[in-house]
């Protein structure tokens, strides 16, 4: 397309001009983004509320207050980080000094999700500026009302060349990963995850993924039963289950099976009342696709709690399942809704198993008091992160990288995390004059003892 084709082209000038390099002109960029957010504030819970029914509270919680804390933890550490770091030389280069600088990449593409669409734009956006990179973002066709709000807060305060936005759905992902990008940051499903791999290995070029996988949750021996339903509702049920760290299945010892359910339908019934589908806090399904894939797997298990619909409002209540069939896509697939299953172990060892057979997940939440499970749980089993008698609340923590391994992404953010997946790293051997040792130099005869005390 040549409308992409002339941003790129202006993008790399602006680029080359030299102009990101400045730390000064980096923060002054993101205390204009930081207004320009802030001025429109309103118009982005709306558009969050009419894409996916979430709430001002939920929208302020889990999107704009988020992005805020990255932007703040940028402003109050860029200095730091982007300073050239000493290192140690050594007594082969002697006399010398070493030292690590950070360089922006150049110009960096931001592909962003429909779950939550401004959070998971902007933030990466935030790192990507305060590195001195200049973006392309795209955000989610099917989140269209927050995907026209982000045009306009960033149309606001940045000039095309710095920072544009591209509208569109597969035609135009396709269409942006056919230019030569200095980075990708893509954060969605594993399938079109593996896509934008492929096409940014036509280029070499370097890729973030943030993808997401079924993240378990285990009940153990001396769990708070009570603590541990009120979280593992709280973090399921957010955003009507559309979250990539959301528990995706619990596993829970047989013997608190019953009383964890009964704890978790109080939980429930708490926050959303008996009657989910007409609480103005309970968000919706963001279209009929998904809705119907929802409903589809409500089949795959023994129904224990909720289950109704409302095709209209495009809400499903928060559902248990118990007995899920573990070889439907319920239990197969990242199931991304309100429905949760529920697995009995007997011994913690099958638990433990039963995750590790599995591809890594996202995140993994553990309830117990069981200190030697809760070290197998936190040292031996692979995943990108997670919680301890809690869960979700890790993400929200910018002191925390987020990433996923394996199957659920690769690479890093948040906070330094982010302005470092954004940065190159390079290495600078600054040799002084006043002196030049031979032993490097041929011939080398009678001169290998002395290497050797020399590398050791």
């Amino acid at each position: 397309m040549k409308e992409i084709q002339l941003c790129m082209s202006e993008m790399r000038a602006f680029f080359q001009t030299g102009t990101t390099l400045s730390v000064a002109w980096r923060k002054k960029q993101l205390k204009a983004l930081r207004a320009s957010i802030s001025e429109h504030e309103s118009d982005i819970l709306k558009a969050l509320h009419d894409d996916l029914g979430k709430s001002d509270f939920e929208g302020y919680a889990t999107e704009l207050g988020i992005v805020y804390s990255e932007i703040d933890q940028h402003l109050k550490h860029l200095d730091a980080w982007s300073r050239p770091k000493r290192v140690r030389s050594t007594a082969l280069s002697f006399p010398s000094r070493s030292f690590i600088i950070t360089q922006p990449l150049g110009v960096v593409l931001i592909m962003s999700p429909w779950n939550y669409p401004f959070q998971l734009a902007l933030a990466p956006l935030v790192a990507a500026l305060a590195a001195g990179n200049c973006a392309v973002v795209k955000p989610s066709r099917y989140s269209s009302n927050t995907s026209r709000i982000i045009v306009e807060v960033l149309a606001r305060v940045f000039p095309s060349d710095y920072v544009t936005t591209f509208e569109g759905g597969s035609e135009m992902n396709t269409a942006l990963l056919n230019y030569r990008f200095d980075h990708i940051f893509f954060t969605g499903s594993p399938t079109v995850g593996k896509i934008v791999m492929q096409k940014a290995a036509l280029f070499l070029t370097p890729v973030t993924l943030e993808l997401g996988g079924k993240s378990p949750t285990i009940i153990d021996e001396g769990a708070n039963l009570k603590l541990a339903a009120k979280s593992v509702a709280w973090g399921k049920f957010l955003n009507a289950g559309q979250t990539c760290i959301a528990p995706d299945y619990i596993l829970v010892r047989r013997d608190l099976q019953q009383p964890f359910i009964e704890e978790l339908i109080g939980a429930i019934q708490s926050m959303y009342g008996t009657d989910p589908l007409n609480n103005s806090e309970f968000p919706k399904i963001i279209n009929q696709k998904h809705f119907s894939r929802l409903t589809e797997l409500l089949g795959k298990g023994t129904l224990t709690y909720g289950g109704q619909l409302d095709p209209k409002l495009m809400k499903i209540a928060p559902t248990i399942l118990t007995e899920p069939d573990l070889l439907s896509l319920l239990m197969t697939e990242e199931i991304f809704g309100p429905i949760l299953p529920i697995i009995a172990f007997d011994q913690f060892e099958e638990a433990f198993s039963f995750v590790q057979e599995r591809a890594h997940p996202l995140a993994l939440y553990y309830f117990g008091k069981n200190k030697i499970h809760e070290k197998r749980v936190v040292h031996t089993l692979l995943y990108g992160g997670g919680c301890i008698n809690d869960t979700v609340l890790h993400l929200s923590n910018p002191h925390l990288p987020f990433g996923g391994v394996g199957s659920s992404g690769m690479g890093k953010y948040h906070a330094k995390e982010g302005f470092s997946t954004f940065s190159h790293s390079k290495s600078i051997l600054k040799k002084y004059t006043f002196l030049d040792i031979p032993l490097r130099y041929a011939p080398f005869k009678g001169k290998f003892s002395l290497l050797k005390r020399f590398m050791h």
